[in-house]
């Protein structure tokens, strides 16, 4: 039984590759694609709750000191 040649393979993958991927190049490089979102500047809203204006702790219950 003939042995199967496999020194072309090496040569036959690697052209297959470097074409695949000229081609989706050639393709991506003709879509348009849209530009990224714009920032809008959104207004600042004026609250006057007294807590906005200082720092707040929130104590966790494992973190407060045991009462005995």
């Amino acid at each position: 039984m003939p042995q199967l040649d496999t020194s072309t393979w090496t040569i036959t993958i690697i052209s297959m590759i470097m074409t695949l991927f000229t081609v989706f190049q050639l393709k991506i490089s003709n879509l348009n694609f849209p530009l990224g979102p714009l920032p809008k500047m959104a207004d600042k809203h004026q609250y006057s709750n007294p807590w906005e204006t200082k720092w707040t702790k929130i104590y966790s219950p494992l973190s407060l000191p045991l009462q005995s």
